[in-house]
Order: structure tokens, then C-alpha cells, then sequence
């Protein structure tokens, strides 16, 4: 079987499959509060499977790592350090965060040179002093560390090098790197940096115990862009789990309804939250993502959310969501997510999508598929393993774009296989180029994104 579990904030819901893809059971348990692991054992007891049965694979939906951030809680203090010299002071470390996190999360931030050009003329080496000195300041203080370099997108071997050398003086502390997460933006990037460095220790205790939970299993957990990754992966970037669930239940809504593009719609108990399917994968956010009240370079879910109070009661939406009645709201988020006058259908899943009336949503074609009720949990069973790349290169040639682009299609291919794809199955799903106007000289931003079938460990 394959089985997919979807940790959310007041259900956690399984779904157990045949290797066809056809559903044979799902469950709806309540969560377990501040214990993801726990919600996770008993929707699989529920399931009517044990810890200990032999499986091809158990998927998870992990929520936590983004309550750990809205809460405060269960975060690592990080030492930031970015390399980028004099250019590189204007805007500071940890600039703009909200003041109680920034006091849970901060263990203190330092700049030191390195990289600081355009071209290989311009690069400057890094200075390894400084970020030894950088490294004996956080001592005692910090539990883990965030390294971003300025100009990693083109060339990320100085946060690599620095890494090495704060393993030398701090010891076994996690190092998360920029270059690792990919986004172009520097304050976007070095924030995500942060808090993958900060949910480390969550990921670590998770993973540890998902696999004394399930010690016969091959566990993977959900990403935000719609894929999964090994639990080994997510001790190492936890970060690529935020957004998660709302892209498992994109994922979960195409699988049920047999559209790979569709306006989606995830009715709740007590909000909705309305996104895009685009070939098969979740369309992401092109503005970036705020984790947290943080602006973020991960790649997650465009979203428009809409609270839904079932009593009745009329209550203050979040930043960023519109006020009146929840109905129309939830109509005009479809209706701003169409692509054009061609009307995508609009796949309605979650508990309270039988509640929604067709007529309201001014679309022909609205489906409720069979077991949309656990579409999340569907979704996490039948994602691939994912992994994702992007460069930035100049290229005085167009000639010179195809090898280029086949450079970060292996790099793409070569994440996937570590975040535990079968290698012999890999394939490139997206592969793009676009020109970077705003930088003197023809520079492109190569991107690529690869998926294969889980490798049966």
C-alpha cells in the first residue's frame, strides 16, 4: 500500500491506496496539539496499520514546522552570517522581523567579505579570519547558524567554504546555506535561510521519531511546491516543508478529479483556502511568501484565504484576506484566480465543500470528487520525490543556452535523487529561462524542476 497522512490544525486524516492509485480506506481523527508525531500513529491505527507493518511507503503531512514559527515555540536561536563585504551592509541581518520573534530566533548576525561582483574579475575570496571570529562570537549562544552569500545564485562554493570552517570551531550545529534553497532575492533568501536553521532542531526531533514510529516503513514527508522529500532531507532543509498542506491538498484534488489544471478550493471547519493546480504541481507564489509575519524566498502555494466562521459570526480576517460574508468571498477568490475568459473547472475538497452551492462559484463546471473530504492526505500518497534548481549565468551567446540549461536540469535531477527519488526514474518537469533586464550584460535565470517515484529503501 501506499499511505498518505495529512497532519492538520483540528483533523489529522489518512488515506490508504493500492499500487494503482485506486482508494481503499481513509480516516479522520482529531489532532494532536504540539504533537504531530502522535496525530500521525493514531490516523494510521485508525487506518487499521500498525508502526511496525511492512509498507511501500508512508507519506506525511507536516504542519508543524509553520505553527512552530505563528507560535514561537520549538525554535533554534541562529547566528546569522552573510558574506558580501561593504556592499553588503546597507540593510542588516534579521531587518524587519517582528520583535518577538527576531528575540527567539536571533543569536546574532555578522557580514564579512567574500564574493561581492558580477563577474570572476570582481570576486574577492573570503575572508576566513572573519568568519572564524564570527563563529568564536556565537559560541555558547548559538544552536544553529544561516549562511548567505550575496552572490550565491551565481556561484555558492563560499557559503560551502565557510560552512566548513564554522564546523571546525562550533562543532557538529546545523549550517543551513542560501544556495540550497534557491530564491534570487537577497533578503528573501537570507530569511528563509534563517528560519530553515531555526525549525532544525523541530525537524531533527520529528524525523527521529516518525522513524522509531514507523521503523519498517519508508517515510517522506509533504514540500510546499508539491512533492515529497526523505526524512533525512528534512533534517537537513526543513524549510521546504511550509506550505505543505495546502499543496498536498492541491496535489490530492487533481489525483481525485483527474485535472491537472483547475481552480481549487479547501473548505475547513473555519476558513477557506482557494489556489491553483497548474500542470499537476501547485502554482506558486510570484511575490514571495510571508512565514510568520517574514518575507520568504520558499517556493509555496499562491493562496487566497477566507475565514468561515460556522456559527455565523462575523470575525476579523488575517492580513491580507478581504472582510463580508464568507460565501462571496470565497466566490470572488475563485474568481480572481481564474487565468482569463477560458474558466478553469474549480475542484471543491475538504469537509465543508458539500455546504458551498454550485451556482454561487459562476463556474459550469465544479466538481466534488469521491474522498475529497481527506484530499490532503490523498495528495501526500500519490506525490513524487521532488528536487529544484536555479542559477543565474551570462551568457554572451544564445547558442551557449541549451548546455546551460541542461547544467540545471542535472543539478535538479541530482536533489531529487538526495531527497530520496529513485534515480533510474527521475524526469525533468519544468525547464525555463528568463533575462535578468536589471543587470548590466546578458544574464539569465536558469531554472529547473525534476520528480521521480520514491526510492523503495
Amino acid at each position: 500500500m501506499n499511505i498518505g497522512v495529512d497532519v492538520g490544525p483540528t483533523n489529522t486524516d489518512a488515506a490508504a491506496l493500492d499500487g494503482t492509485g485506486a482508494v481503499l480506506a481513509t480516516v479522520k481523527v482529531g489532532t494532536v496539539h504540539g504533537d504531530p508525531v502522535a496525530g500521525v500513529v493514531a490516523a494510521l491505527a485508525a487506518l487499521g496499520v500498525s508502526g511496525s507493518a511492512e509498507t511501500t511507503r508512508i507519506a506525511v503531512g507536516l504542519r508543524g514546522a509553520a505553527t512552530s514559527v505563528a507560535e514561537r515555540t520549538g525554535l533554534c536561536r541562529v547566528a546569522a552570517l552573510r558574506i558580501g563585504g561593504p556592499s553588503a551592509q546597507a540593510v542588516r541581518p534579521f531587518f524587519g522581523w517582528p520583535t518577538d520573534l527576531s528575540r527567539v530566533v536571533s543569536a546574532g548576525a555578522g557580514i564579512v567579505d567574500g564574493g561581492g561582483g558580477l563577474e570572476p574579475e570582481h570576486w574577492t575570496p573570503l575572508d576566513r579570519e572573519a568568519v572564524a571570529r564570527f563563529a568564536a562570537r556565537v559560541a555558547g549562544r548559538a544552536e544553529a547558524v544561516a549562511v548567505t552569500g550575496v552572490f550565491s545564485p551565481i556561484d555558492g562554493d563560499q557559503e560551502h567554504e565557510a560552512a566548513e570552517i564554522l564546523h571546525t570551531e562550533l562543532g557538529p550545529l546545523p549550517v543551513s546555506l542560501s544556495a540550497d534553497l534557491g530564491s534570487l532575492g537577497l533578503i528573501e533568501r537570507e530569511n528563509a535561510t534563517i528560519l530553515d536553521a531555526a525549525l532544525s532542531g523541530f525537524a531533527r526531533d520529528t524525523a527521529e521519531r516518525l522513524a522509531l514510529a514507523l521503523p519498517r516503513a519508508a517515510v517522506f514527508v509533504t514540500r510546499g511546491d508539491g512533492t515529497l522529500m526523505s526524512l533525512e532531507y528534512l533534517a537537513r532543509h526543513p524549510g521546504l516543508s511550509l506550505g505543505s498542506g495546502p499543496a498536498s491538498a492541491l496535489r490530492g484534488a487533481g489525483v481525485l478529479s483527474g485535472l491537472r489544471d483547475a481552480v481549487v478550493a479547501d473548505v475547513g471547519a473555519t476558513r477557506v483556502r482557494v489556489g491553483v493546480l497548474a500542470g499537476g504541481y501547485p502554482e506558486e507564489t510570484a511575490r514571495g511568501a510571508d512565514i510568520g509575519g517574514v518575507p520568504v524566498g520558499f517556493r509555496i502555494p499562491e493562496l487566497i484565504r477566507v475565514l468561515r466562521d460556522p456559527g455565523g459570526e462575523r470575525t476579523a480576517p488575517p492580513a491580507g484576506s478581504s472582510r463580508g460574508d464568507g460565501l462571496t468571498e470565497l466566490a470572488e477568490a475563485v474568481d480572481r484566480l481564474q487565468p482569463g475568459v477560458d474558466r478553469l473547472p474549480v475542484v471543491m475538497v475538504g469537509g465543508g465543500a458539500p455546504a458551498v452551492p454550485d451556482g454561487l462559484l459562476g463556474v459550469p463546471d465544479v466538481r466534488r470528487p469521491e474522498h475529497g473530504r481527506t484530499a490532503g492526505a490523498i495528495g501526500a500518497a500519490t506525490s513524487p520525490v521532488g528536487g529544484q534548481y536555479e542559477r543565474i549565468v551570462r551568457l554572451e551567446e544564445r547558442a551557449g543556452l541549451s548546455e546551460a540549461l541542461d547544467a540545471v536540469a542535472e543539478e535538479a535531477r541530482a536533489h531529487a535523487v538526495r531527497a530520496g527519488a529513485d534515480p533510474r526514474h527521475v524526469e525533468i518537469v519544468e525547464s525555463a529561462s528568463s533575462p535578468l533586464t536589471y543587470l548590466p550584460g546578458p544574464f539569465l535565470r536558469l531554472r529547473a524542476r525534476a520528480a521521480g517515484p520514491p526510492s523503495r529503501l
